[in-house]
């Protein structure tokens, strides 16, 4: 009876918490495509030596590759070709322009070697250009393309190994280098879940491998597409990466809803954690007890978790005994 009077005592009113719903979703970190610079080969070889690998951080202006192609045997014999040209329009445009100061041509004659010696400029300024985009020097050529990177980042794809072939500007591309700063992360959102979810809201992202550390994501587009088979949409999150997220990790995204909502909390130690199941202990009279069964939700300060369900704001439960010795009491 001693011990019914103590445990009368210790049934108290469980204390209302004010919280906001939210909403626990996986996701998985992805590149920005908008951040994706595709490498492609300036020119149709084999590839004769790769200077840098998959996974690589590298800088604009790097070296990643080499070609030996005979795209510049080909682009060369045209430049000779069109300087041999260029110079003899020319002669013959001064030739023209001596007998016209001579009268002994019509202007005519004099107007069709110009534009002769105009159309030889245009030609040759055009295969001297050809030879500048597959990166030969025009007064040294050579039969080796190097290949460059256009923008700093990491190399996140590559399709190009030793003394493979590669087609000039034809996919797939020899490299791609994403820029990992600014990532995205794509999530999977059930059907009954969506009207939480709402395009500019702010998410919390949970990473596996740092517990301790919360990253803030902004919802920037919800797919208007539905997957049939799980009944879910891909919700786009954007992401300032500190340089802890790797592009696949797993990690867990909190949505936080508008509508705040009154639940009850209680010392997350009277809180019974028993067969895979949460439960709490509520007085009857008469120094009796139920056991209630209540779901657990997330920590508060002062050392309260709030209870999502099985339990109202109000409902007298015994708060100020370690669930667990009260557990142990009863079986007693």
């Amino acid at each position: 009876m001693e011990a019914q009077e103590h445990l009368k005592v210790l049934a108290e009113t469980s204390p209302a918490a004010i919280v906001t719903s939210a909403l626990d979703v996986t996701g998985v970190v992805s590149p920005d495509v908008s951040l994706q610079a595709p490498v492609p080969s300036l020119a149709t070889g084999r590839i004769v030596e790769i200077d840098a690998r998959l996974g690589d951080t590298v800088k604009k202006g790097q070296l990643l590759f080499k070609v030996r192609s005979t795209d510049i045997s080909g682009a060369f014999s045209d430049y000779r070709q069109a300087i041999k040209n260029e110079q003899l329009t020319k002669v013959q445009l001064d030739r023209a322009n001596l007998l016209l100061e001579d009268g002994a041509i019509p202007r005519s004659a004099q107007e069709v070697a110009q534009n002769a010696e105009d159309d030889a400029l245009i030609i040759l300024e055009a295969t001297k250009e050809h030879l500048h985009v597959l990166g030969s020097d025009p007064d040294h050529p050579t039969g080796i393309v190097e290949v460059y990177a256009s923008v700093s980042g990491v190399i996140t794809d590559q399709e190009i190994t030793d003394s493979s072939g590669v087609q000039a500007l034809t996919p797939p591309n020899p490299f791609t280098i994403s820029d990992i700063s600014h990532v995205w992360i794509i999530c999977d959102v059930y059907e009954n879940d969506m009207a939480q979810v709402h395009l500019g809201e702010k998410a919390d992202i949970h990473l596996a491998a740092y517990p301790s550390r919360i990253l803030k994501g902004r919802i920037s587009n919800i797919l208007p597409i539905m997957d049939p088979n799980i009944r879910t949409a891909k919700v786009r999150l954007e992401v300032e990466n500190p340089g802890l997220m790797r592009l696949g990790m797993f990690v867990t995204a909190t949505f936080h809803g508008l509508t705040q909502e009154k639940h009850a909390s209680v010392p997350a130690t009277a809180i019974l954690h028993l067969h895979d199941r949460e439960w709490v202990y509520m007085p009857l009279g008469n120094g009796r007890f139920r056991r209630a069964e209540g779901a657990g939700g997330d920590m508060l300060p002062g050392n309260l978790q709030e209870v999502v369900s099985g339990l109202k704001p109000g409902d007298r439960v015994v708060l100020n005994l370690n669930a667990l010795v009260f557990q142990d009491m009863v079986e007693q």
